[in-house]
């Protein structure tokens, strides 16, 4: 894969208006956009379509997980909108994420279009051992992980959401073709911020990412551009 199509930027923006300006700067160096709740909530479906003419695909990041009906209709709903890929939380179980794969194949074939990729979110790279265990998930991190990577391929589903730390292990178990997209990867001088399971670009796609997560790094730098072709550059190392 060319390190354009390894790097995801997330449109953490409140605005439109903000979040196209920064597609605008980066879209020469940048193939992916994420749109998480942040911009959809603000905005509206109208914003996949807006970055969508610019010529980039989408990352829908809006980690549904509800009854396998609601989420089975909302996964249509973001096929139509042709973004490239979206997410749910694995935790929705099995029958969730069938729900959602099987719908997305089938409004899609419906449109006659590429289906959208569909992915699980494992666990949050906001969560370590200690909020895992308050929630009640008392195996180790790697394990819970590899745990939620396993149902959502015998789900049907494409890829994962997960931190760098359990690529490795994903990506042994799970063999090639099966997508790991890691969050919470921040250049090797950068802060972690709220983030506590985080790797720099390099080690994330050494460990086995396909696709990586920034957006405070980029977006909130002084050149969205430059600082997005650095990141390019350490993945390509």
């Amino acid at each position: 894969m060319k390190p354009k199509d390894r790097l995801i930027v997330a449109l953490d923006f409140d605005t439109e208006e903000k979040a196209l300006a920064a597609v605008e700067k980066l879209r020469n160096d940048v193939r992916f956009f994420k749109i998480g709740f942040e911009l959809f909530s603000s905005c509206g479906p109208k914003i996949a379509a807006a970055v969508k003419k610019s010529g980039c695909d989408i990352f829908l990041d809006l980690k549904f997980h509800d009854i396998p009906n609601t989420v089975a209709k909302a996964a249509r709903a973001v096929t139509r909108l042709g973004v490239y890929m979206f997410n749910v939380h694995a935790l929705g179980g099995y029958d969730m994420m069938k729900a959602a794969a099987d719908a997305a194949k089938d409004e899609a074939a419906k449109l006659k279009i590429t289906p959208p990729k569909v992915l699980a979110v494992t666990i949050l790279t906001s969560m370590d051992e200690i909020a895992l265990k308050k929630v009640g998930l008392t195996d180790k991190m790697e394990d819970e992980v590899l745990k939620l990577a396993m149902l959502a391929k015998d789900a049907g589903l494409d890829g994962v959401v997960a931190s760098a730390k359990e690529a490795k292990s994903i990506r042994g178990k799970l063999g090639a073709g099966f997508l790991i997209v890691t969050p919470g990867v921040r250049p090797a001088l950068a802060s972690n911020a709220d983030q506590k399971r985080v790797a720099t670009p390099k080690s994330a796609v050494g460990d086995g990412a396909d696709l990586i997560v920034v957006g405070r790094p980029i977006t909130e730098a002084l050149d969205m551009a430059a600082a997005a072709r650095q990141i390019l550059k350490e993945i390509s190392l």
